[in-house]
């Protein structure tokens, strides 16, 4: 998994060092260039290069701060007997976060992929003969499906616990999933942890591919009009976005040293583009033709693994599971909580 993460980072590195012209004559001239509209505007009293630089570290550090403790907050839920994973109000926040994933998915992701794959400093054919935002996320949420699969596969395979033991794996005695006697006990406890184990792995993938995407594009900017709602979104987007990410870390019930790697490889993922955006800002071109499609493409595929994420195996296997189908009441004000949490993150969209 940690292999995906640094080629996606490698990916985006590259696009950002694409340059803006297509060609250039033997005296030295561009061939091609940007249209006037598609090359980055300098001027105007929005453009202010040192505010929003201070606008930028402020973000780096407020984001950072943000997404800790939403990270952080499901996992320490341990020590708070009102958050604890067996009770209603876990389920309850659980299901808030994950119309948050939800929202991200649908209302920030891919309309963001498909401004990329549409915009007019792309060439009109291919870009503007076929749908192709859509087709990637929709190959993403089946290769996403594939991922699932095989890792469900591979962890029964190679990581379940020794039958012949007549006590629970130690793990299993610690997730809280583990209530029933014999064998049939200890298999199906194996099978929710393996099952919590992938999702949280794969969560994390299509969380931090797009949090790098619109940090960058945040460092990469000196429009301070843009970047000053943006800090607040964010820190919104990545404190529910971590609660739901948390979640799912907590019920894998990952040993301590793991849970701190993904605590912290979330949290430094959009202050880690954000930096990157400043570092580049000078050669970076936002609506360059590579930057454009390599950006639009990681959207998509970021896009069409949240949905599936949200839909599969956060929403349909919490709301399909025996807790929420045997308590109705549970269930309609847990459809509450995940309206409430997709309905904000969408209003967010307004800023971010």
């Amino acid at each position: 998994m940690a292999k995906l993460h640094f080629f996606f980072f490698t990916l985006l590195l590259i696009s950002t060092m694409a340059p803006p012209s297509t060609g250039a004559d033997p005296a030295g001239q561009p061939l091609t260039t940007l249209p006037e509209q598609c090359q980055r505007s300098t001027h105007g009293p929005c453009h202010n290069k040192s505010g929003s630089l201070n606008l930028k570290l402020i973000a780096i550090a407020a984001i950072l701060v943000a997404s800790m403790m939403g990270v952080s907050l499901p996992i320490l839920s341990r020590s708070v007997p009102a958050l604890h994973p067996d009770t209603n109000m876990f389920v309850l926040v659980k299901a808030f976060a994950s119309g948050v994933i939800l929202a991200t998915g649908y209302m920030h992701v891919l309309p963001d992929s498909f401004n990329c794959l549409t915009s007019k400093c792309l060439p009109e054919n291919p870009w503007s003969k076929f749908p192709f935002t859509t087709f990637i996320a929709m190959f993403s949420a089946v290769a996403t499906l594939m991922v699932d699969s095989y890792a469900m596969s591979w962890y029964k395979k190679f990581k379940t616990p020794n039958q012949g033991n007549k006590n629970p794996d130690p793990e299993l005695k610690m997730s809280g999933h583990c209530h029933a006697h014999g064998s049939s006990g200890i298999d199906n406890a194996a099978s929710q942890l393996r099952r919590y184990r992938v999702v949280a792995q794969v969560l994390e993938l299509g969380i931090v591919v797009h949090s790098v995407v619109i940090g960058l594009s945040m460092g990469a900017s000196d429009n301070v009009c843009t970047i000053r709602p943006l800090v607040a979104a964010l820190c919104f987007h990545q404190f529910f976005e971590g609660m739901g990410l948390g979640g799912c870390i907590l019920q894998a019930n990952y040993e301590n040293k793991m849970k701190a790697m993904m605590v912290l490889f979330f949290s430094v993922t959009t202050p880690f583009g954000i930096a990157l955006g400043i570092g580049l800002s000078n050669v970076y071109q936002e609506n360059s033709p590579t930057a454009l499609v390599v950006v639009g493409v990681l959207n998509a595929v970021s896009a069409g693994l949240l949905n599936y994420m949200a839909l599969v195996d956060l929403l349909a296997s919490d709301f399909m599971g025996e807790r929420l189908q045997d308590d109705m009441k549970l269930q309609t004000i847990s459809y509450v909580a995940v309206v409430l949490g997709a309905g904000g993150m969408s209003v967010m969209a307004i800023w971010a």
